[in-house]
């Protein structure tokens, strides 16, 4: 029985393979093609993709309008015309297949859906076409067109067009000729000749595996080759090395992280001047994406941490770290070009002008407020009191002198009608006002919490002697015998600690913050040896004595980390990132169990304080060590303020007089859409993820 068995698994595998293919087959060979189109490969063989039929007999018009653009400016515009977007923004189709595709500085890719009447350009972010250029070709030589029908002209047209503007002449209008309104609708009606193509080698497949199964199984009968492998069966692609493959996942957390930030600056600026409402659901994406993105954070302090993964852990572990910081990027894409349409900041650029001017004006007033407010500090409370925020007013003046500039140019180009030029150099200037209103919160903050832990001190001193005394009652009421070294060195660093502070305190210039923690960590010591000995409503009333004070100091230090790597982020990499993220993961886990755990509380309160400091510290040392330009000023400001732009994040290669086009940007690379990413110093960060950031594009209905 068992040989006559054996002989008929490979008929059987046969048989079951060539079933399940049927079942796969059958509904392609009766059922309609399908049209959705995401992100496709460009043709190879030239600069047009047309897969609906679209230009008909007109293909060689379009050929010798893309060869003269390219003869007179070396420019390259690649143009694709498909059925949909398949449910994706114009734009970021667009993007998505330039990317795919590998399109370069000076490449163009004009896309057009011609049965959703969608379309979209695509265009490098350091192109010699600036944004207000390509809205004027789009508008005058792209959309009458494609309004009429005339695929083809509208190639054509954005061929002259560019052409035009970059010989500094004026658009052409496109001569009209009206085509079908829909080509590509007559194969939805049945299965073309190339409909049947999947299927054929569906079938095919299924034959050939079907022969390959029962060859294997021969093979194997009669110890055919290793495995039962047959020659040249291909076995994919090699895995991407781990060290290459931890490399990619740190630059995406940077990237991710950069998306992130800039796009909730851009929330801020379009609530300011819609209302919350209109921004809701972009609310919602950013919120998807941090969810994301502190996911992966979270995976990444697994791997910094002291205790080693195996290789295929660690793999499995950057897998979901690629995976999750791609799923943020992708939810902040799919929002770009709604986003994009709601500020409207070439059309908006007059009213989001004046209100970022009157912003301007009271973060300057603010400004000279907070450099009292710092001054004040320094002289009350003992040097690294305010240390966390030493430099703030300094940097938040450079970036006053910066944002005047930009606010400077952007109100010329208003006044001459250049609005895409305006809109450009006030999203750099919004950054900039924002970022030092960041700063300056930071001062007027520190100074409030300063203030709270010198008026929770006394209280805390008290309550440190009392456990002292309960913990030396302790000690003397221990069974001979038993091991007191533990009890003993808790009691006798609170009572160092303890008379350290008192010392500071009483000479006069001290850290109340600092004070305030060390008598915590101390205290936490003594509490937690005491905890047996108390009743449990006791020992859950000191620890929420002490849940209090441990929430000052942690939010305090969160804060201030987050604060510094927000406004340094040009030149911070991922590991400061990573702390910061698990220490705001820690503390908003102690505020969610703060009313029913205080104990579990004040441990993950007391891991975020520790976390956020070592945040601090490495966005400290990678912002020291940065060099924007490439020599020796290491992240020092030049001339007009530029330097804390550049480690901000919102720096425009216009403002460098073309000095940083073309520069790496360090930790992130480049400021592009999203405010981050590689590719050198282009136009400042705007709302979106890794798919959009780079690039610049618009389009629309038609």
């Amino acid at each position: 029985m068992t040989p006559s068995r054996d002989r008929s698994l490979p008929h059987i595998a046969a048989r079951a393979v060539l079933a399940a293919l049927f079942v796969v087959v059958l509904p392609l060979l009766v059922s309609g093609p399908a049209h959705a189109e995401g992100p496709i490969t460009l043709s190879r063989t030239g600069q047009i993709t047309d897969k609906v039929g679209a230009l008909g007999d007109r293909k060689g018009e379009v050929t010798q309008a893309l060869d003269k653009l390219y003869d007179d400016n070396g420019i390259q515009l690649f143009v694709a015309y498909v059925r949909d977007f398949s449910g994706q923004s114009a734009k970021s189709w667009a993007n998505s297949t330039a990317e795919r595709n590998g399109l370069g500085l000076d490449d163009i890719l004009l896309a057009v859906a011609t049965h959703d009447r969608q379309y979209a350009y695509s265009v490098d972010q350091d192109s010699r076409l600036t944004e207000a250029q390509l809205q004027q070709v789009a508008t005058t030589a792209i959309e009458p067109a494609l309004k009429q029908n005339d695929w083809a002209g509208a190639a054509i047209g954005a061929a002259n067009g560019c052409d035009a503007v970059l010989s500094g002449q004026p658009v052409p209008a496109p001569a009209i000729t009206p085509g079908d309104p829909d080509p590509g609708a007559a194969e939805d009606h049945g299965p073309a000749t190339g409909d049947l193509v999947l299927p054929v080698v569906a079938v095919g497949s299924a034959g050939a595996l079907a022969a390959y199964a029962y060859t294997r199984g021969k093979r194997k009968k009669n110890g055919g080759g290793p495995g039962g492998a047959a020659p040249g069966w291909s076995q994919g692609p090699a895995p991407t090395p781990l060290p290459e493959l931890d490399k990619k996942a740190r630059l995406l957390l940077v990237e991710t992280d950069d998306a992130v930030r800039t796009s909730t600056e851009e929330l801020g600026f379009a609530a300011a001047q819609f209302g919350d409402d209109a921004v809701k659901r972009f609310q919602d994406a950013v919120t998807y994406a941090k969810g994301e993105l502190t996911a992966a954070f979270k995976l990444r302090q697994q791997l910094d941490d002291a205790f080693p993964e195996d290789d295929t852990t660690k793999r499995r572990m950057l897998d979901e770290i690629v995976s999750r910081c791609s799923e943020a990027s992708r939810r902040l894409d799919a929002e770009t070009a709604d986003f994009d349409r709601l500020r409207a900041l070439e059309q908006n650029a007059p009213a989001a002008l004046t209100l970022a001017e009157g912003t301007f004006r009271e973060v300057s007033a603010r400004t000279t407020a907070a450099a009292g407010t710092y001054t004040t500090l320094t002289t009350r409370y003992a040097d690294s009191a305010a240390a966390p925020v030493s430099g703030h007013i300094e940097e938040a003046k450079e970036r006053l002198l910066f944002a005047t500039g930009t606010l400077n140019q952007a109100r010329q180009a208003v006044d001459t009608g250049e609005n895409g030029q305006a809109a450009v150099y006030l999203r750099a200037a919004e950054g900039a006002v924002d970022q030092a209103g960041t700063l300056v919160d930071a001062v007027e903050r520190l100074a409030q919490e300063l203030g709270q832990a010198e008026a929770k001190l006394p209280g805390a001193l008290t309550e440190t002697e009392t456990d002292l005394a309960d913990a030396r009652g302790l000690l003397q009421g221990t069974t001979a015998g038993t091991s007191t070294a533990d009890l003993q060195g808790r009691i006798a660093r609170a009572e160092t600690v303890l008379q350290d502070v008192r010392a500071v305190v009483a000479g006069g210039r001290y850290d109340p913050i600092d004070a305030l923690r060390r008598i915590e960590e101390a205290d936490a010591a003594l509490d937690e040896a005491l905890s047996g000995a108390r009743e449990r409503e006791v020992a859950d009333q000191r620890a929420r004595g002490l849940l209090d004070q441990t929430l000052l100091t942690a939010r305090s230090a969160v804060s201030a980390a987050a604060d510094y790597i927000t406004t340094h982020r040009g030149g911070v990499g991922s590991e400061a990132r990573t702390r910061l993220a698990e220490a705001q993961r820690h503390l908003a886990s102690a505020d969610a169990l703060a009313a029913t755990d205080a104990s579990g509380a004040l441990a993950r309160a007391q891991q975020a304080d520790s976390m956020a400091r070592q945040a601090q510290q490495l966005a400290e040392r990678d912002a020291q060590s940065f060099d924007p330009y490439g020599g020796p000023y290491a992240g020092r400001s030049r001339s007009g303020g530029t330097g804390g732009a550049v480690l901000g994040g919102i720096i425009l290669g216009e403002v460098l007089g073309g000095m940083g086009r073309g520069m790496g940007g360090g930790f992130g690379g480049g400021y592009g859409r999203g405010g981050g990413g590689g590719g050198g110093f282009g136009g400042p960060g705007s709302f979106g993820g890794g798919g959009t950031r780079g690039r610049m594009g618009g389009g629309g209905r038609f």
